[in-house]
Parts: C-alpha cells; sequence; structure tokens
C-alpha cells in the first residue's frame, strides 16, 4: 500500500468521496413500449462500453421512458464505469446520454481530470474485480467505488501522465498496425510454401489416397453446446484454431463431468490433427502439442494418423491451397459453410513414402522459418 510519505512534494491520497461524486443510471419498464418505440436519446448499457470514448448506444428511450424511471441525462465527456458483470470496464461519453443502474457515472470532479480518473480507474480494475461479490455474477456497488482511495498529482502532472500514457499507446498502435501487416504477408508467404510443396507431388504424380484410408480415427465434435465454468477442464474452440497452431491465449473450461461426456467418442491425444469443419474459420488445421489435456467443443474434428501418414503432413496439406480449393467447390455459395466428417474422408491427399514425408515437412518448418526471420 502506498503512504502519502512515500509521494513527491504536492501529491496526495484522498479518499474517493472528496474526489468523485457517483451517480448511476435506471432502467425503465421493459414492458411499456412507448418507453423504448422511437426513442432518440441513447441509453447506454455494459455493452456500450469500450474502454474508450462511447459515441453510439444499442439502445434509445423516449423522454416518457427517462421521466419515469430512474435514468438520468449526463453530458459529454462523462466518466463511466462498469459495475455488473464485465467489472471495472470503462468509457468517457462522446455525446450526451442516460445509462442504466449498471453503469456508474462521474457526476462531479473535484482536483482530478477525467482522463486522470479514466487511467487511474483502468489501474484500479484488478482490485475491482477482487471486490466484486454475486453469484452466477459478481457485482460491484457505488459502496466499494466510495471506499477506494485516490492518488492525487497536482494538475500539471495529471496532464503530463495523461499525454504520455497517450502517447505510449498511440506507439502500441503503430506497433500493432506493423504487426499486422508482417502477419498479412507471412500468411501469403505461408500459403506460397505449401503449394509449391503440393504441387511437386502433383509434377512427380505421387499416388494419392482418401484420407479415411490412411488415418485411424476420423472423429466428429459433440454437436452440443457445452456449460462453460470458470475454472476445471480445458474445452477447445475454433476460435482457439491457427494455421499449423493452438492459440490458448484465451483458454476456455468445462467441468469433469462435461470433459468426461464429450470425450466418449474418442479421448484427444498430443499429436492428433484438428480441423476447423463449420463457420467463418471453417478450414483450419492444428496439432495439439504434448503435455496438453482437452476436450472437443463444437464444429471441428479430429483426425488421428496411421503410421504411414506423418501428422504435420496432414496438417499442412489440410492448410494448403489445394484442400482449401477442393472445399471452396464442396460448399458453394452457402450462407453458412461447412463440411463434414463424410466428406474430408472422401478428400484426396498425396502420400509419398513416410521418409518423404518427414523431409518435406522439415523443409517446410526450415522455409518457414526463414519467411519469419525476413
Amino acid at each position: 500500500m502506498i503512504k502519502e510519505k512515500n509521494l513527491p512534494n504536492g501529491w496526495a491520497i484522498k479518499p474517493m468521496t472528496e474526489v468523485v461524486t457517483w451517480g448511476s443510471g435506471g432502467t425503465p419498464k421493459a414492458t411499456e413500449s412507448q418507453y423504448y418505440d422511437n426513442g432518440d436519446i441513447p441509453w447506454l448499457i455494459i455493452g456500450d462500453l469500450n474502454d474508450g470514448v462511447v459515441t453510439e448506444s444499442q439502445s434509445k428511450i423516449t423522454e416518457l421512458g427517462l421521466k419515469n424511471s430512474s435514468a438520468k441525462i449526463i453530458p459529454a465527456g462523462t466518466l463511466l464505469v462498469a459495475m455488473y458483470g464485465s467489472i471495472g470496464k470503462l468509457g468517457i461519453t462522446g455525446i450526451e446520454c442516460c445509462t442504466n443502474q449498471a453503469i456508474a457515472f462521474a457526476k462531479e470532479l473535484r482536483g482530478v481530470s477525467t482522463k486522470y480518473m479514466f487511467y487511474y480507474m483502468a489501474m484500479m480494475k484488478s482490485k475491482l474485480i477482487s471486490m466484486g461479490k454475486g453469484g452466477t455474477q459478481n457485482n460491484i456497488s457505488q459502496t466499494i467505488l466510495k471506499s477506494l482511495n485516490v492518488i492525487v498529482p497536482p494538475p500539471e502532472v495529471q496532464d503530463n501522465l495523461v499525454f504520455r500514457i497517450e502517447e505510449l499507446f498511440s506507439e502500441l498502435d503503430k506497433a500493432v498496425e506493423t504487426l499486422q501487416t508482417t502477419k498479412q504477408q507471412l500468411a501469403v508467404y505461408r500459403q506460397a510454401v505449401l503449394k509449391e510443396a503440393f504441387e511437386t507431388f502433383k509434377r512427380k504424380s505421387v499416388p494419392e489416397r482418401h484420407i479415411a484410408d490412411i488415418c485411424d480415427y476420423i472423429v466428429d465434435c459433440p454437436h452440443s453446446t457445452p456449460k462453460w465454468v470458470e475454472e476445471g477442464k480445458l474445452c477447445l474452440r475454433t476460435t482457439n484454431f491457427r494455421k499449423g497452431f493452438l492459440d490458448l491465449s484465451k483458454p476456455n473450461y468445462v467441468s469433469n463431468s462435461t470433459f468426461e461426456n464429450r470425450i466418449t467418442r474418442l479421448r484427444p491425444m498430443p499429436g492428433d490433427v484438428l480441423y476447423s469443419r463449420e463457420g467463418a474459420i471453417l478450414g483450419i488445421a492444428c496439432i495439439i502439442p504434448k503435455g496438453l489435456e482437452v476436450c472437443l467443443g463444437q464444429r471441428m474434428m479430429l483426425l488421428r494418423t496411421g503410421q504411414n501418414l506423418n501428422n504435420k503432413f496432414l496438417m499442412h496439406y489440410l492448410n494448403s491451397p489445394f484442400l482449401n480449393s477442393v472445399i471452396t467447390e464442396n460448399i458453394g455459395g452457402s450462407a453458412s459453410p461447412h463440411i463434414n466428417v463424410g466428406d474430408i474422408k472422401k478428400f484426396l491427399i498425396p502420400v509419398p513414402d513416410i521418409n518423404e514425408q518427414d523431409q518435406t515437412v522439415q523443409i517446410m518448418i526450415h522455409l518457414l522459418k526463414i519467411l519469419i526471420k525476413k
């Protein structure tokens, strides 16, 4: 805990109640259509908060709805803090609007600027989350907000801190933009490497076989939505799929019983190939890494290779332009693109001997590493 004696001259630690007067909004009765129909007053809910300037709302209410509820008009430039569910999510109003009761707003600031308090509350987010209470959804109250202390530097220091923070965010945005461009270039290079590798087999007239004939197992996922929990066993979603690997930066969990139910067809093992078979990210293959115990979510299938097929060779083929074109032909212009396990089983794959497969995989890995270094 920071003590005031350790702060620079002119800085102070003050109770939140001395610095901010908080208020919250309300919700007009949902059964009263005249409170909502043809409304023109922006009415913010937590989903509208974006940790930045809020300039639009999903919903609007009427003057009658405003009058007959606890909702209040707040001006542009007002600090917002989510109290329910997404605790600590922030916003600054860019328009005149009102909010529901799940959002606290700063009615008055004393000795601090709006942007300084915005970044100060961002720093306090983890503390607010830890103070949340509730059952299925943790919430905080204005009482909890008011219980906090605020470090208050002199006004000119606040301005300098805000300037430096926003300068760093600007640099970060530029770095992210550069990274996105690089990733897009790498994706093009990667496809070129895969295309050349499998075109070579075409030119050499390497025999082709149906995928079903050279895999020990091809198993579909359970056709049900798992019940997610905060902690438990890892359950994969297609949003975790990247070409060649699993991205587990945003893991999802299920209970032990749900996990066991979802592996009754086949327990996924390290080295198994996963393939997304539906939706916006249709046609992405990756491999379960060593040491990972998972079950399958939805819209995916699992392929376990036999002794005559290198699993990475299969993964690269599933990610190649050749198979992508076959899939495109199969799904046509479908509004909900998908392929079935039966379709995959019929797809042909060139099958050189296992030694040549291993060599091909090593060459592709080497080439991709060179591209990444560039």
